[in-house]
């Protein structure tokens, strides 16, 4: 059997989780292409029009796996991965779009609902319909579970290291950082790693002498420590919002971070939300903030530009602030 993952939404967050699963349940994994033109096109095509670039993505990626011969694609219905919190209602509804806007697929998804108390989504009780799908004992699927748990913890401790998750999912060897600037780059996975809909942003970032620090780089009780001083006024309802809440106000009060890029996809719901807040604060930390709003429309020229003015001016900036001090 083999079974096939789009490489796009929360791919970026669990795949070494999904990959040693599968293998260890001894099922073949297929990977959808990067995202590219044409599955882009075909994403379009055959999407409700209202949703997301994001979930456009998906569903070219999902068509993508059918064509590569996968029997079934994987799309768990990941409800909440903390205790009264849950994630963008879109990812709730995510197989049943999967299975009936898209003509043949109704047979074609494996899904499940994902209910538990951490980012480690290793317990088994939520995979129990795996028993019958891959005629697989209990010791054996509880067995590949543990070792999924144990390489997406090794796959996190690198992100603490300072890899990215594009450095560590291509296998690239990372070079020490030895930029003059570094950028706090925001934004959901999907949307910073997705190189085709963002014109390779981190790519752009890394020719111009930039470091990058990520949300996924910052220590988890540093996140909710933010997200909790933000209680008073309001949490946001998803989960990866308020992950994005805590890095962002993390990244305006470092004095390693000269400045806050946040990516967000045209129409996203929870950044309307948060974007602004982030938006509004950065005057009072006095880090230089800059929002990029992608979609399948995105000209690179466009997004070049407005990139290389922000980096100038974060170099101008530090620059008066140097000679400042040698005053």
């Amino acid at each position: 059997m083999k079974i096939g993952i789009p490489r796009s939404l929360l791919f970026f967050y669990y795949y070494p989780f999904w990959e040693e699963l599968f293998q260890e349940l001894r099922i073949e994994v297929l990977i959808s292409d990067k995202n590219n033109e044409r599955i882009m096109n075909k994403g379009v095509k055959y999407s409700i029009s209202e949703i997301c670039v994001p979930m456009k993505v998906y569903v070219g990626q999902v068509l993508d796996l059918v064509e590569q011969g996968a029997d079934l694609v994987y799309v768990p219905r990941i409800v909440n991965i903390r205790k009264g919190v849950t994630l963008c209602p879109k990812f709730l509804g995510l197989p049943d779009m999967i299975k009936y806007s898209l003509e043949g697929m109704e047979n074609k998804v494996l899904t499940h609902k994902i209910e538990q108390k951490s980012d480690d989504i290793s317990d088994w009780k939520d995979y129990q319909i795996f028993l019958e799908v891959f005629d697989v004992s209990k010791k054996e699927l509880k067995s590949a579970l543990n070792k999924a748990s144990q390489k997406w913890q090794e796959y996190r401790a690198m992100h603490r290291k300072g890899f990215a998750s594009d450095q560590l999912l291509e296998d690239i060897k990372r070079t020490p950082d030895t930029g003059d600037l570094t950028i706090g780059v925001l934004g959901y996975v999907y949307n910073v790693y997705d190189k085709f809909v963002n014109m390779d942003l981190l790519g752009k970032l890394r020719e111009m002498n930039v470091n990058i620090v990520t949300f996924e780089m910052i220590d988890d009780e540093e996140i909710q420590q933010e997200v909790d001083q933000f209680a008073p006024r309001k949490k946001m309802f998803w989960e990866f919002s308020n992950k994005l809440l805590g890095a962002g106000y993390h990244f305006l009060k470092s004095d390693e971070i000269d400045g806050v890029i946040h990516v967000t996809a045209f129409g996203c719901g929870p950044d309307s939300i948060l974007g602004p807040f982030l938006d509004i604060d950065s005057d009072k930390y006095n880090t230089p903030f800059m929002t990029l709003r992608i979609d399948e429309q995105t000209g690179e020229s466009h997004l070049l530009t407005r990139v290389e003015a922000f980096v100038d001016l974060l170099r101008l900036q530090k620059t008066k602030e140097a000679r400042k001090c040698e005053k």
